[in-house]
């Protein structure tokens, strides 16, 4: 059954050096919009739920373009703000071989959703409109007014009994000095607000502060995420564990935490045409087999398919159908459907 999904987050211009040269190398740049919450919504919409994003453009050419690219991806846009005068921006440097891809970010500080003045979103009236509504750790790292106005929106979907999504989304780079110990409350806040958490024992780790002795991934994750479900009273938490190979491939696992009890994906290993964006791939995943119903080991397979088809496609945004992912689950994908 189709659900009207929100998303709280910024828009940011994703400008990428063709092929895998370096900045330095190249001289075009190809431009799209990007965002977790972009990413999300863009899945769930292919999913048939209808997502509409809870953001601030410029309210210029640019911000035409941002809409404009949204729209595209089935988005709603009837709840975007319009103000101030510029996107933040990101370039894209592919990596090939031991050289890693590499992200440059410009202007954020300033961007229109950074400097949103207070009272810009009426979150009383958005939080009557939305089934779910997803938040990103990201937000939270921006500045003190955007940080405030997340957990508004957050206690005001609470108490109308909306579900709230939390993607722990952590980046180290955005917290600067100090970094575990500034973001921990702000996470501890909107942990005790979610229903739907993504993270992994990383996250319990660094961010929490929590303690183990077990020395492998998956024992700490065993040990951890049922303490992080109790404390903070999740109904569902839910994550993967990557693994990079030296010919550009990967290996990912999925796994779900559920009812006091743990699910797992099998490990899918796959060729990376793309990777950015691939998380939010998965994250919309678990989100739409808890918003139909699926039992948590359909949850999960179906999440990290959806995650392994994000990275055969370029640009931050999934592309895959409901029926793309059930066919890669079936095993009848082919070579060339006609």
């Amino acid at each position: 059954m189709s659900k009207r999904i929100a998303a709280f987050g910024e828009v940011m211009m994703r400008l990428q050096v063709p092929g895998h040269e370096l900045l330095s190398q190249g001289s075009l740049l190809k431009y799209s919009f990007s965002g977790s919450g972009v990413g999300v919504l863009s899945a769930l919409a292919r999913y048939g739920h209808r997502g509409s994003l809870v953001t601030r453009l410029p309210a210029n050419p640019v911000g035409d373009a941002a809409l404009a690219g949204l729209r595209r991806l089935g988005i709603d846009s009837e709840d975007i703000q319009r103000g101030g005068n510029s996107l933040g921006i990101y370039f894209l440097e592919n990596g090939f071989g031991a050289r890693p891809g590499r992200v440059t970010y410009s202007g954020r500080a300033g961007s229109s959703f950074n400097t949103a003045p207070p009272g810009a979103y009426p979150f009383a009236e958005l939080a009557d409109k939305a089934d779910a509504v997803h938040f990103c750790g990201i937000t939270l790292a921006m500045n003190e007014g955007v940080s405030r106005a997340m957990k508004t929106y957050a206690e005001a979907v609470k108490r109308r009994g909306g579900l709230v999504i939390f993607d722990c989304n952590y980046r180290p780079s955005l917290w600067g000095e100090g970094s575990y110990e500034l973001a921990r409350p702000h996470y501890e806040e909107m942990l005790q607000l979610a229903d739907i958490v993504l993270m992994n024992e990383k996250d319990a780790i660094h961010i929490l502060g929590m303690n183990t002795v077990k020395e492998q991934r998956e024992e700490q994750l065993l040990e951890l995420i049922p303490a992080v479900a109790a404390r903070y009273s999740l109904c569902t938490v839910a994550g993967t564990h990557r693994v990079l190979h030296g010919d550009n491939r990967h290996s990912l696992r999925g796994y779900i935490y559920k009812a006091d009890s743990f699910a797992f994906s099998d490990t899918l290993t796959f060729s990376v045409l793309d990777r950015v964006g691939a998380g939010d791939a998965y994250a919309s995943g678990i989100i739409h087999g808890e918003l139909e119903g699926f039992d948590p080991q359909h949850s999960v397979s179906f999440a990290a398919a959806a995650g392994m088809l994000a990275h055969t496609v370029e640009g931050d945004s999934p592309m895959a159908s409901e029926q793309d992912v059930f066919a890669v689950l079936a095993g009848t994908v082919r070579d060339v459907q006609r």
